[in-house]
């Protein structure tokens, strides 16, 4: 099968049930601010389990049969309270700085968050989707924690941010 099948010619996609949807559905929106955020891990580099629960996610609300693995926000929640444990704790807002990874880092949460309100944004999309807001909820903690310890472990100091008058 080639690239172009030019089914998408007329605004519409296809979804596993075969049903046609607009391209400007908000369905279609929140699985593209998701696969945008996947894109973008691969620029980050080292994430590819994240990735692959991603395009597992996009083919459920796509209204697959796919499930992503029943632990995979326990595994997230496990690895901040790891990350967290070795770090000071956070209480302050922070500039989001650093290296260039961690900055990617922090880039690719605020997609998180992107993908997570576009999702909510879909009606009647919770029913079905119960564990998917959660794990992008989890994963946007995840990496705002991943950027933090990747400058932590880089002795890249924390600028704290303060309101100036």
């Amino acid at each position: 099968m080639g690239v172009y099948t030019k089914t998408g010619d007329k605004g519409k996609t296809g979804i596993f049930n075969g049903k046609r949807v607009s391209k400007s559905s908000k369905l279609i929106q929140a699985i593209g601010a998701i696969d945008e955020l996947n894109s973008y891990l691969g620029v980050v580099g080292g994430l590819t389990e994240i990735q692959k629960n991603l395009f597992t996610i996009n083919a459920i609300l796509a209204r697959s049969d796919l499930a992503i693995p029943k632990d995979a926000i326990k595994k997230l929640e496990r690895e901040i309270d790891d990350m967290e444990g070795k770090m000071p704790v956070l209480a302050n807002f922070i500039i989001y700085s650093g290296t260039p990874r961690a900055v990617k880092m922090y880039y690719a949460r605020s997609l998180t968050r992107r993908a997570e309100r576009a999702l909510v944004a879909v009606p009647n999309i919770l029913h079905t989707t119960y564990y998917i807001l959660p794990y992008l909820n989890r994963l946007s903690d995840y990496l705002f924690t991943l950027a933090r310890f990747t400058n932590f472990k880089g002795k890249i100091k924390e600028e704290v941010w303060k309101i100036t008058s």
